[in-house]
């Protein structure tokens, strides 16, 4: 393998975060949102374990779509660790996936649920608890799609036409697809830090992505993961593009089962290769016993503890288990970061 370090002629990647200021990931901050972390210090779950009082552990959440309420959605895993482990958790929602970096790097976060390119961007900040697991799959997909009237029957009609993305760090709902469209002969340019080359861009969350494809005349086409995106495919159209998504894919036995009820049906353009789930992930620097208990009681939950349970009618946690994993399993993501030109620099 070769040496991954970043080359000092790559990109260097800009993300707005949160609800203002512009986070460069070459060491400069302009006031994003780096979630509900009281003074910065890190002192409550990093020193609370040596008074008598129970620790606590700040869990910093990012949702991938934006109608999720995530902390409800969680609520299992919160009260399944503190059932196992002597800790309070506390979470608290970022607003992007930099904005969860930042959390972590200004010890405002000790636990995280983070995107898999976090993985490469934080790797000197972050120790990999284990994969996200879904009904028995440790890897996902990444799809584009359009709408039936769209005329867009392949990816090189996408040329000179807007294409809505998910947030600039998500791996299915950008990075992977500029790969995809870029070996399919289009001109990426500068995206997703940049302006596109033969195509127009726009950025948000996987659900927006859809929705204004749908909504809007003027976008061609939407870039999102499969989890977003299959329920309004037909099953027979993953069929005829990709028999990994029909051996791997925890979304190919739903596909398409939102058409009839949401009136919206998509068409599928590309499905990626198999990409690996998102991690779960702790704070290298935090030192407390209880970190240790927590990673344990991580890898060991189930898919019981993850349930809601009958009653609840909101949306379930999209994970039933976690797996041991670690920086190696994430390869494909520096391949990706290499295609693509980018570079991850330190978070201040």
């Amino acid at each position: 393998m070769s040496d991954n370090r970043w080359s000092a002629d790559r990109r260097t990647f800009v993300k707005t975060a949160g609800a203002g200021g512009v986070v460069a990931l070459a060491g400069c901050s302009g006031g994003g949102d780096g979630g509900d972390g009281g003074d910065g210090s890190g002192s409550d779950g990093g020193t609370a374990g040596e008074t008598d009082s129970v620790p606590t552990a700040q869990f910093v959440l990012n949702p991938a779509e934006a109608d999720v309420a995530i902390e409800e959605q969680y609520q299992p895993m919160f009260e399944y660790l503190e059932s196992e482990v002597e800790v309070e958790i506390e979470p608290s929602r970022a607003e992007s996936y930099t904005a969860t970096l930042q959390a972590i790097r200004n010890d405002q976060g000790e636990i995280a649920d983070i995107s898999p390119s976090a993985v490469i961007a934080g790797e000197d900040i972050l120790d990999i608890v284990g994969i996200r697991i879904a009904y028995g799959a440790a890897q996902y997909f990444s799809t584009i799609t359009t709408t039936p009237d769209s005329g867009i029957e392949s990816l090189s009609d996408l040329q000179g036409e807007l294409i809505y993305m998910g947030d600039i760090l998500s791996v299915s709902g950008t990075l992977v697809p500029l790969t995809v469209l870029q070996s399919a002969g289009l001109d990426i340019g500068n995206a997703p830090d940049g302006d596109a080359g033969n195509f127009e861009a726009e950025y948000s969350d996987h659900t927006t992505a859809r929705e204004q494809m749908v909504q809007r005349q003027d976008v061609m086409a939407a870039t999102t993961g499969a989890f977003s995106s299959a329920p309004y495919v037909p099953q027979e159209q993953f069929e005829e593009m990709s028999q990994d998504f029909v051996d791997i894919s925890a979304e190919y036995e739903g596909a398409g089962d939102e058409i009839e009820s949401s009136g919206t049906q998509l068409d599928l353009l590309a499905v990626s290769e198999p990409i690996p789930r998102a991690p779960l992930v702790t704070r290298s620097n935090w030192d407390n016993s209880v970190k240790g208990e927590l990673e344990e009681a991580i890898l060991n939950v189930s898919e019981d503890d993850l349930s809601h349970g009958d009653d609840y009618d909101g949306e379930p946690l999209w994970f039933t288990g976690v797996q041991d994993g670690s920086l190696d399993d994430y390869q494909m993501i520096r391949d990706v970061l290499d295609q693509l030109g980018l570079e991850f620099e330190d978070l201040s």
